[in-house]
Order: structure tokens, then sequence, then C-alpha cells
């Protein structure tokens, strides 16, 4: 018997088009099947590329989608929703005997190609009312693969992005929870990348080993960090999350030496918010803020438009320079938001930020 069982209407001798599809491929070719056929566990069509189907036909923002419904278009918001579904189904045991390592490498690039498109939508309400489904189908994810970096790596991401986007400025209880989850699956991300145990061994290891790191650790020591650094900052209150800070910037600075340009200049935005943020009692300085600031915006071409808003925030409001303020943030307003379009997203919260700063910007100056 069939463990799970639906029903895709497909009419006599239509054509099953998947873009992107080889026309040799089965997925093109013209099917003749009875007016409704029913399939067992998941689409079966290509029971050695289970994915395929699924990861062929996702385009933002409508998606035409068939596993078990009729094809339509539908919604990002309900997308989330049905790919979850579709997930849990292919997790239980089926009549056509998929197995965890068919689908370990298709899982984690799916999940990271659904990341990249959202990255490039510009609204903000429409990802927001999405993303909890899209985390919940993560967590399921990881739950059946918890030694793929990759997934680990990209939950760590899309838990921290959700929390920086739309919950940190509402919501600072609720930001600590997602960012705890965040520094959760980056460590072990870090530790499937082979360093082993970075929050409980000795400072003196920790350095020695982030001295073994190459060029290819980059995406992982950063991102590690940066989820790190933000639950950090969230808990200053906290003697045991402060003592970890060293570490996180131990981390940064060596993103600096192997690629300071990833994430354009992401590695130099960590550094000019911890230099400015500092007290100058405890090695704080404006003046090195300032430089990582002018850094970041230099190697991401003024396209992460999120750069000038913390260069706004934390350096031009500390040295109360009114001038500079006002006129950074106004720069980012007239940048639009697309103009990389994978930063679309992040550009478009950068754009709503940089609006209700200089709303404000008289309550401060």
């Amino acid at each position: 018997m069939c463990g799970v069982e639906y029903r895709i209407k497909i009419p006599p001798c239509q054509k099953i088009d998947a873009p992107g599809r080889q026309e040799n491929s089965r997925l093109s070719e013209t099917k003749c099947l009875p007016k409704t056929t029913t399939y067992c566990g998941f689409f079966c069509l290509t029971p050695k590329e289970p994915f395929t189907i699924l990861s062929s036909i996702f385009v933002f923002p409508n998606i035409r989608l068939c596993l078990g419904w009729e094809v339509s278009e539908m919604p990002v918001t309900r997308l989330f929703k049905y790919i979850s579904l579709f997930f849990l189904l292919i997790t239980l045991p089926t009549a056509c005997g998929t197995t965890k390592s068919m689908t370990v490498a298709a899982t984690a690039s799916l999940l990271e190609d659904v990341a990249r498109a959202s990255y490039k939508q510009s609204d903000l309400k429409l990802i927001r009312e999405g993303m909890p489904s899209y985390l919940m189908l993560i967590d399921g994810m990881v739950e059946a693969l918890p030694d793929n970096k990759r997934l680990l790596i990209t939950a760590a991401q899309s838990y921290a992005s959700y929390a920086s986007a739309f919950i940190q400025d509402e919501d600072k209880a609720y930001a600590i929870t997602l960012y705890a989850r965040a520094k959760t699956y980056a460590l072990r991300a870090l530790e499937q990348n082979g360093f082993k145990n970075p929050l409980s061994q000795p400072f003196d290891d920790f350095e020695s080993g982030l001295q073994k790191t190459k060029k290819k650790d980059v995406p992982y020591l950063f991102w590690t960090a940066s989820c790190w650094g933000s639950w950090i900052s969230l808990n200053r209150g906290s003697m045991e999350a402060m003592a970890e800070l060293p570490r996180v910037e131990s981390m940064m600075k060596r993103v600096l030496v192997l690629d300071e340009a990833f994430y354009y200049g992401g590695a130099h935005i960590f550094m000019g918010i911890l230099e400015a943020s500092r007290p100058r009692i405890a090695g704080g300085d404006l003046d090195i803020a300032r430089g990582h600031f002018l850094k970041a915006i230099e190697l991401g071409d003024g396209k992460f438009l999120m750069t000038k808003v913390y260069f706004a925030d934390y350096y031009a409001k500390k040295a109360f320079d009114k001038e500079l303020y006002i006129s950074t943030l106004e720069d980012v307003l007239k940048t639009p938001a697309d103009i990389e379009p994978e930063l679309t997203l992040l550009n478009s919260v950068a754009h709503t930020r940089a609006k209700k700063m200089i709303d404000e910007a008289d309550d401060y100056f």
C-alpha cells in the first residue's frame, strides 16, 4: 500500500512542460495518461530525481506548482505552506522507495533557491507573512538532515535575517529567541565544516583553529560570527553572553584577513558597529569605526544600502554630525532598492529604516 496517497489531474495526452528541462526529458514529453491518475507518496514520473519537478518550476513571485494539486498560479505565502506539506509527505514511507541520501543535495539546494528568491522581493509584507512557514520548513528539514552544513547555514541566515529585518525593532524578547536559534544552527554548521567545539574549547585553542581556516571557510566563519554577534548584542546584560564576544571578534578579524570583500564587506560593517558601540574607555574608537564603514561602502560599491544606514546610526549619530547623518540617509532613499537584485529585500528594509530615522532626527540632535 502507499504510505501517502494524493491525486494529480492530467487530461489525456496533455503535454507536461517543466521550464528549464531538456527537450528529451520525460517531463517535457507529451504524456498520455488517464484523466485522473493516482500517484503514491510523491510525483514519481522521475523517481531518480524526486525534487526536480519542484525546483525546475520555481519562479517568483508566482509559482507554477504541480504536486498533488492542479497546475495553478499561487503567491509566495501559499507556496511556503504547500512546500512544507510536500516535504512532510516525502519524509513518510512511500511506495516509490526514496531515501534521505537521494534528497540531501536537492533539499539544501532548493532551500537556498527559496532564500535567494526571497531576497529579490521588495514586498516586505509578503515576505514577512511567508517567513514563519519557511522557517518551520527549515526546522523540519534540519531535523531530517542534521549534519548537512549547507542546510544548517541556510537555516542560520534565514532566522537571523527574519529577526533583523522584521522583529528586532518591535519585539526584543522574540528577536533574542530567533537569534538564539540562528546561533545554534550556525555553530552546528561551523562544526560540520571542521571547526570543532567553537563555543567550549579554550580560547587559545580557538585562536589556533582560526589560523588554520582558509578562504573556502569564510561563509561559515562570517555567518556564524554574524548570528552569534547579533545574539550577544541583545544580551548585553548577560556576563555569560559578553564573555563570548572575543571569539566572535576573532572570527570577523579572520574573515577580514581571508576575504574582506565577502558579503559586501560585511566583516567591516560588523567591526564598524563594534568599534562605535564600545565606550572609549573599553577600547572603542569612532575613527576606526568610520574607516570600517567607508571600506564596506567601497567594497559593496554603494549597493548594499544597510551599510549606509548603519554608518548613519552608529557613526554619524555618535559623532553628533547631523549633516552627515541626514545626507547619508537621503542618499539611501535616492538609491533604488533593486540596484542589486539579490539585495532588493534588504535594501527595501534600508529604505524603511532611513525614512524613520530622518523623521526622528530632531529627537536626537
